[in-house]
Parts: structure tokens; sequence; C-alpha cells
């Protein structure tokens, strides 16, 4: 798989931005049918660095209503903490 198949893109939050400080995890949201060999091949490939775990986790979207009570749902997603080697980081801008 193409890393752009894999990879949505790095979720930013203030949790994940403490663990890839202190953990050297990194979050990313990830397409459905992406498995943990593929997802660390990917981060691997595009940021050119050692992944040394990778756990995936499925979330249900929410039920919303909107302005006239009409009834909506968010999308499913699937989201990967990746550990990486120690020393290695990657960059963001």
């Amino acid at each position: 798989m193409n890393s752009h198949k894999v990879l949505k893109g790095m979720l930013l939050t203030e949790k994940a931005n403490k663990h890839s400080a202190e953990l050297g995890q990194y979050t990313f949201e990830v397409f459905k049918s992406a498995n943990k060999h593929a997802i660390a091949e990917a981060v691997e490939s595009t940021f050119k660095v050692t992944v040394r775990r990778v756990n995936t986790m499925n979330y249900r979207g929410k039920k919303k209503r909107g302005r006239a009570g009409q009834a909506s749902m968010t999308s499913d997603y699937k989201k990967a903490v990746v550990t990486l080697k120690a020393g290695d980081k990657i960059e963001l801008l």
C-alpha cells in the first residue's frame, strides 16, 4: 500500500503533543482498511524513522443535532498511535 492510501493526517491534540514530547509516540488518523504493518511501513517511508510499535483504535461517529433539529452523525474513523525508536522524532512544522 502507498503511504497516501494509509495515512490521512497527524492528530495534534494536547494529549498527543505530550506523548510525542515525553514518550516518542505520535498519533495519526488512518484509513479504516489499514493494518498495523501497513501503518508502520507508511510512517517509516514518509518520515524516515524507525517504528517500534503501533497501536490502533476504531472510533464510531457521534450522533449530532443541527439547528433545525435534523439528526446527523459524524464520521467513523481509525486512530493509530505509533511509538518510535529512542532518539528518532518527527519534525512538526
